[in-house]
């Protein structure tokens, strides 16, 4: 029987491998059946290496294939809400790597236009999906911790190439928008609360575009939080987050790719102990979701109303920190 989800790539960058390509093979009912990328050289070299049926010379022509039922967009993150954007005009679902928008207000335009279809949109917070992030969120909610102080949490890693897209301003790059994404997302998903950002100090590879950021978060209830993001900084592998509360803490070590090591500790009164959450990839259980979402109209984890969510603490960082919010394609039409 045929996959009932087909699915285009915009785009063949470096993450699509791990994203979708060894994914679709173990997930039923998926296929990656195109992929379009501004050097058709490439873009057919890579569609013979990982046995992908189409190549499409653009990314417009990639949306007009009437056999495909969803993209996945790994662009730069000035393009992510522009192609969204143009994935739903031409009917199709979407899968948007992090961060969804290049700032809030454009994220905002990208999730409104989401609401008038009925296709679904899921931002690719692919942690999120798997079972340690529901366990962390058991835990936390079951008051086994009692009432929540305090949350760290960081990513930080080196990107040693100064060509890279990721430092570019013009493609709305920077520490806080490629890592500290993912620890702002923890923190307002394992609060399950809005934060405030207090306080923001950066650190910057060239004008405007930050190596390393520090946020310090106040929440509704009191409780306080930090982020700290670098792609270039002392802090050379962080992967963590630490919850405290009145009785007891959690910490984690590796929450972004547990299925590849981590450790998983609760203290509390009755106690220390270590767990270990068992779980495919997470990109497995992303990539579940999302054709769980499109087939069978389950909800996800990561709509654009949460994006919007996110991108609005990104944007009130760099606010206080004192540099401007990254500007995307859809900020200049």
């Amino acid at each position: 029987m045929e996959p009932s989800l087909r699915i285009g790539s915009l785009g063949a960058a470096s993450i699509l491998e791990a994203a979708l390509v060894k994914p679709a093979r173990v997930v039923d009912d998926v296929e990656l059946l195109a992929v379009a990328a501004r050097d058709t050289v490439r873009a057919r070299m890579y569609a013979a290496e990982h046995n992908v049926p189409r190549v499409h010379d653009s990314y417009e022509a990639l949306l007009d294939d009437p056999d495909i039922d969803a993209v996945y967009i790994p662009l730069p993150n000035a393009l992510h809400a522009k192609w969204t954007m143009a994935a739903l005009d031409a009917g199709k679902h979407v899968l948007c790597e992090k961060p969804f928008a290049a700032n809030a207000d454009e994220a905002q335009r990208a999730a409104d236009a989401a609401a008038r279809t009925d296709l679904q949109v899921m931002e690719a917070f692919h942690w999120r999906y798997h079972p340690l992030a529901a366990r962390a969120r058991d835990i936390i909610a079951s008051g086994e911790l009692g009432a929540i102080r305090r949350i760290d949490a960081a990513m930080c890693f080196p990107l040693f190439k100064r060509g890279d897209i990721r430092w570019r301003w013009d493609l709305a790059g920077g520490a806080l928008m490629d890592a500290g994404c993912y620890p702002i997302h923890i923190v307002r998903s394992l609060m399950a609360a809005e934060p405030t950002v207090v306080d923001a100090k950066a650190k910057l590879r060239s004008p405007d575009v930050d190596r390393w950021m520090q946020l310090d978060l106040g929440f509704p209830d009191g409780a306080r939080g930090r982020v700290t993001a670098s792609m270039w900084s002392a802090d050379v592998l962080r992967l963590s987050v630490r919850v405290e509360g009145a009785d007891g803490w959690l910490r984690i070590f590796n929450p972004i790719a547990p299925n590849l090591f981590h450790r998983f500790t609760v203290h509390t009164r009755g106690g220390r102990r270590s767990e270990k959450i068992a779980g495919d990839a997470t990109y497995v259980h992303q990539l579940r979701a999302f054709a769980d979402a499109v087939l069978r109209g389950k909800p996800t984890l990561t709509p654009p109303t949460d994006s919007v969510a996110n991108m609005r603490v990104i944007d009130a960082a760099y606010t206080a920190a004192g540099l401007p919010l990254r500007q995307g394609a859809t900020d200049h039409q």
